[in-house]
């Protein structure tokens, strides 16, 4: 099957097109052909070889995280999916692979795809829906009337998590820039703040939630808007000594992760406030849910562009710049 791969850790390579072997089907695996996948910035880091103490791949590597495709075989004992079904995914951790035109997923990982959406538009969610659902459902259990502030609106995450936060009856402040403002405002921001010109610190106060994505001064200037007891969960670091226990890392990764991390929880602590770091996980369960909301029009999907398979390295390119709004694609069937 056709494949774009690394061979190597470099923020300098391209992926490189390959013909890799197709995926070897266990038990409970369901394998898709791939239609659509969704490109996100976990990609490039993975590349530039940031993960690589956490998350040891074998290479070469098939990158791509979202998956949008049909089922042309499935495991001896899969009971949830037949052939010629429509589905999307986040492959597991280890189990990536979307860059390809076959991929082997878990059945537990894999959703029905949202009969409403066009491949494209399935490839688009998985990764962020879940980052979203995992972080203010499962961690954060978001309540109505409370205040959330997330972070870079007009992003991926951003798009879907203001949607998501909105459905759960909460009043949602974002940062983007002022040509993103009715974007923003279209899924449900009540606040919106033009992160060019204005700090959001002296606009926020006493908030319940913060969904942090970028660097770390503006996660310590979000700490201090949370009300006592608020709580900041971070996807874009510092990891935490709770995360090295959740993916079962030895004793020196652990210690390596409480350092890291130790500035943001002793603020944290001093502030009386609770920091988090989430790296969402597949879970095919959560994308059923998330489906529920998409087949009711309570969710969209927001798509910047669609490129051709062949285009993989220029939509990897037009991700790294940051200047997406919503998700970006390519189209492989």
């Amino acid at each position: 099957m056709k494949a774009y791969v690394i061979k190597n850790y470099s923020k300098k390579n391209n992926l490189l097109s390959a013909e890799m072997p197709e995926p070897v089907l266990k038990n409970k695996d369901v394998l898709v052909q791939v239609h659509s996948a969704g490109v996100n910035l976990l990609d490039s880091k993975i590349r530039n070889g940031e993960f690589k103490l956490i998350l040891p791949y074998k290479l070469p590597l098939i990158l791509g995280h979202d998956v949008a495709g049909v089922v042309v075989k499935v495991g001896s004992s899969v009971q949830k999916f037949k052939v010629g079904d429509e589905v999307y995914a986040r492959p597991a951790d280890h189990r990536i692979g979307a860059f390809a035109e076959l991929i082997a997923i878990d059945e537990n990982d894999l959703a029905l795809k949202p009969t409403n959406l066009t491949m494209e538009e399935a490839a688009s969610i998985p990764l962020v829906g879940l980052t979203a659902w995992q972080a203010l459902v499962e961690k954060a259990n978001l309540q109505k009337g409370q205040k959330v502030f997330i972070q870079a609106g007009s992003g991926g995450v951003g798009t879907f998590a203001i949607q998501l936060a909105k459905h759960l009856g909460a009043t949602v402040a974002t940062t983007t820039s002022a040509t993103n403002f009715d974007l923003v405002k279209s899924l449900g921001a009540d606040i919106i703040i033009d992160y060019k010109k204005d700090d959001f610190e002296t606009t926020l106060k006493d908030y319940d939630l913060v969904l942090n994505s970028q660097d770390a001064k503006t996660l310590e200037k979000s700490l201090r808007i949370l009300k006592p007891g608020g709580k900041l969960i971070s996807i874009s670091g510092p990891p935490d000594p709770d995360f090295a226990v959740e993916i079962g890392s030895s004793w020196f990764i652990k210690f390596l992760l409480t350092l890291l991390s130790f500035g943001v929880r002793k603020k944290a602590k001093q502030l009386k406030v609770n920091f988090s770091f989430l790296f969402m996980r597949a879970e095919g369960k959560q994308l059923g849910e998330i489906t529920s909301l998409i087949n009711a029009g309570i969710i969209r999907p927001v798509i910047d562009k669609v490129f051709p398979f062949e285009k993989i390295n220029e939509a990897m390119a037009h991700v790294e710049s940051g200047r997406a709004k919503g998700k970006v694609v390519v189209k492989v069937k």
